[in-house]
């Protein structure tokens, strides 16, 4: 896994975005969120966004997609084979953080 740091935001420089030494431009949340608000139009398309805005806060790849497919209008395959897999890798992850809550409670 690679080594993951802390850096703050190029946009606002308040808020702090995890980065790794691949990706050291990192932009929040509350900077994007401008360029993904847009109509979607198409049925499936909107079935395909309509995630968790919490699984868009924890992850700047879902963000990145969104904005591309709000400014280009498609997405390609593999685009679209990669974020359902990480999309159903965070519902996994939430249930299981869910379960261990519940487990510890008792």
């Amino acid at each position: 896994m690679a080594t993951q740091f802390k850096l703050k935001c190029i946009k606002c420089k308040k808020n702090y975005q995890l980065a790794t030494r691949v990706n050291r431009f990192v932009v929040c949340y509350e900077c994007q969120k401008p360029e993904m608000v847009g109509e979607i139009t198409a049925p499936e398309m909107k079935k395909f966004f309509d995630i968790p805005e919490q699984f868009y806060k924890d992850n700047t790849f879902l963000r990145d997609i969104k904005i591309k497919y709000l400014r280009f209008g498609s997405l390609s395959e593999k685009q679209i084979a990669a974020f359902n897999k990480l999309v159903d890798k965070m519902k996994v992850a939430e249930l299981k953080a869910k379960a261990q809550e519940i487990k510890d409670k008792k």
